[in-house]
């Protein structure tokens, strides 16, 4: 059996980080850690999947309608580089979406060249019902685990996660902490 080591960073105060126990993962415990990565993931998208199907969609569809849903505006190049999808991949995905009007697709104001996408009310209709089958599966297991483990499992994911989602991900971490510290009307 194979042992991966690793070195935990140490943080200004000289204290092991989060998991910094962990001087030792065995193998069989990485392959634990897959599986239930495989059985959360096809567990969490069961539901949306069922829906998407009935509809004659997959997944790559709910990917495209979430991206769009959490940045309205967005241009084709940029959603090519967050799916990390080839544009004949896109058109096949996005092509239905348009034309049986989930999507609306116009071009930009400075460059007419570009395709800026936003949901229309039918597709906003249908990412808020694909969001509420995942919704209760996220907040069952959020609240079974607890704030600490909550913290520790975006660490994790973070980790999985490479540098260009990292940055899109504390994009969005600066614009919702710049939202909370606004003062009210």
């Amino acid at each position: 059996m194979q042992n991966t080591m690793t070195q935990p960073p140490l943080s200004q105060d000289r204290s092991p980080s989060p998991g910094g126990g962990l001087l030792f993962l065995r193998e069989e415990e990485l392959r634990i850690a897959q599986d239930m990565m495989f059985f959360a993931m096809r567990d969490l998208t069961e539901s949306a999947d069922a829906l998407l199907a009935r509809l004659g969609y997959g997944r790559a569809h709910h990917r495209t309608l979430h991206w769009i849903t959490r940045k309205p505006g967005l241009k084709v190049g940029e959603l090519l580089t967050i799916l990390g999808i080839t544009k004949q991949s896109l058109t096949r995905v996005l092509g239905p979406l348009i034309r049986e009007g989930y999507v609306a697709q116009i071009p930009g104001q400075q460059d007419r060249r570009q395709r800026l996408l936003s949901l229309t009310e039918k597709g906003m209709a249908l990412e808020r019902q694909l969001f509420e089958a995942q919704r209760e599966c996220l907040l069952t297991a959020y609240r079974e685990a607890g704030g600490p483990a909550v913290e520790g499992f975006r660490r994790v994911l973070r980790g999985l996660t490479r540098q260009q989602g990292r940055d899109y991900i504390d994009g969005l971490e600066h614009q919702r902490a710049a939202r909370v510290s606004r003062p009210g009307p």
